[in-house]
Order: C-alpha cells, then structure tokens, then sequence
C-alpha cells in the first residue's frame, strides 16, 4: 500500500528524518511512537506530502507521489488524516463538515453524501449531531466526528497524528473504541501516538522512532513484552 525508500527530510540544518526505508501492506495498522522530537509525526506528514521529503520515494498504491507529475491532490483523496486538533470548520454544521470533501470533489452528490453522513454519524454515536456546530461539541465528540470526515471519503488508508493527545482522558476511550473498529474491518492505518495502550490494542505492528530513525519495530506483543534495542527498552520503562 505504501513504499517508502530512503526518505530524509531536513528543516534547515536540522535532520528530522534519515535515510528511513518502510513497507506498509494493505490492512496492516502500524502504530508509531516514540520520544518528542523523535519525527513521527514528520514521518506520517510525508506520506501524504503534507511535509515534502528532502531526499528518497514515497510509493502509495502503485503511485509514485513523490514524482512532481503526481496528482497530489488527487492521491490524497485516497488517504483519510485525522489531525491532533480535529481542524473541522468551525462556521459550519457536522452534516456539511462531512458532506463538503465528497460533494466537491464529485465524488458523491449531496444525496449520497448526506445518506453517507447519516449513516457515518450513525455508527460513531453521534446522529443527533448532524445539525450541531463543532463549537457545541466535546473534544472527543468532534475527533470522532474528524475520524468519520475522512471516512466519507472512502479512503484505502487512514493516517492518525495523535488522535487522542488533545483529549481528556475520559474522552480517550470512545475515539480508541471507533479506531479499533476500523481496525477490525482490515482499513490500512499508520497511528502516531503517545497512548501505549492503543499501540496495544490498535496496532498490527509498532515502529519506534528515535532521533529521525526507526530503531526497532516488531509485533505488539513482541515489541512491548520483549524489546530488544536499549534505546527501546529506556523509553518503555520511563512510559509504561
């Protein structure tokens, strides 16, 4: 689903991201964490060229986006983003924060698209909303209702910066609770977090990243219960 080879990215003379090379298969969900500053979320923002890399290729779907031919537009479609800070409109109702991506893009008409918008709303809780503006909801309200945005676009990958960091933690629960079924359902997903108990629960695989490097990876189980790298194991007894 996605290449990556040889990805660096540097702001100035600082490397953020070195010489990183990684395959995402469709279906995995690949959780990513690590220490602040570490380029995770420089990482996830590259792979739908939201941050353009300084050097190396990012496949996605058998589309080189790196490529400057590439439809960047047209690719993004395809790859739903849920931001930390949920960046719904705030001047405009749930239904149309929802509805205006497919409805402008002709993916959908406005019936589809609203049908769509009903039963997303449907499935997150959140039906009663539809009329409500972002500013009449709660944190965890309006990520859920941000996770079901890019969902109307019938993304084939879902990519999560900190979905939960800007929420209370008795709001954590019911945006993990939606995260997971998606997972469930076989949606390809890359998740940058600071929640161990997600990268747990959600992913297939965990990458931590460690001064723009990827220093170990492995299953959740594996990576939790048996790291190997010293830099792994120091962070993991400072979080869990």
């Amino acid at each position: 689903m996605i290449d990556v080879k040889h990805l660096s990215k540097s702001f100035g003379d600082n490397l953020v991201l070195d010489d990183i090379s990684e395959h995402i298969a469709p279906g995995e969900k690949v959780v990513i964490i690590g220490p602040s500053g570490s380029g995770k979320s420089t990482f996830l923002r590259c792979l739908n060229l939201l941050e353009t890399p300084t050097k190396g290729t990012i496949t996605f779907d058998g589309m080189e986006i790196t490529d400057p031919k590439a439809d960047i537009d047209k690719i993004r479609q395809q790859m739903g983003m849920v931001f930390q800070h949920f960046n719904l409109f705030p001047n405009m109702t749930i239904r149309r924060n929802i509805t205006l991506a497919p409805v402008r893009t002709k993916l959908m008409g406005q019936e589809e698209a609203d049908d769509t918008a009903t039963a997303l709303l449907k499935r997150v809780g959140l039906e009663e909303k539809a009329d409500a503006y972002p500013s009449q909801l709660s944190g965890g309200q309006k990520q859920r209702i941000a996770i079901v945005r890019a969902l109307a676009m019938k993304p084939k990958v879902m990519l999560f910066d900190e979905p939960t960091s800007a929420l209370d933690p008795e709001m954590v629960g019911a945006v993990l609770d939606v995260m997971k079924e998606l997972a469930n359902e076989g949606m390809t997903m890359v998740v940058v977090t600071h929640e161990m108990g997600s990268a747990r629960e959600v992913g297939s695989r965990v990458l931590f990243m460690d001064g723009g490097h990827i220093m170990e990876q492995n299953t959740p189980q594996e990576f939790f219960d048996h790291p190997q790298n010293p830099r792994t194991q120091s962070f993991l007894s400072k979080v869990l």
